[in-house]
């Protein structure tokens, strides 16, 4: 499952003005033509997803309900792709 919320750097607690602040600076950050990063391309279709998804009420609403579920179904995998996606985030790509 993907973290919608990491994809922006946000808690899961953020507002909808949170949550487009967090879209724009992201979508800048790693828009293929401003970014010369190999993965840009990727990073931005995970940054426009999260947004589809956390911006629109019903949507959020679906997806939290389904990590909450997935939180308790699995914690050691939900754990791995937030530690793998965390670190992913903080090192650089070779």
């Amino acid at each position: 499952m993907k973290d919608h919320y990491a994809a922006l750097g946000l808690a899961s607690s953020a507002s909808l003005a949170d949550v487009k602040k967090a879209f724009r600076q992201q979508a800048a950050l790693h828009h293929p033509d401003r970014s010369s990063a190999p993965d840009a391309a990727q990073r931005f279709r995970a940054v426009q997803e999260a947004y589809e998804v956390l911006a629109d009420e019903a949507k959020r609403q679906a997806y939290d309900d389904n990590r909450r579920r997935n939180l308790l179904d699995d914690p050691l995998a939900t754990a791995r792709d937030i530690w793998h996606n965390y670190f992913s985030r903080i090192t650089p790509s070779a």
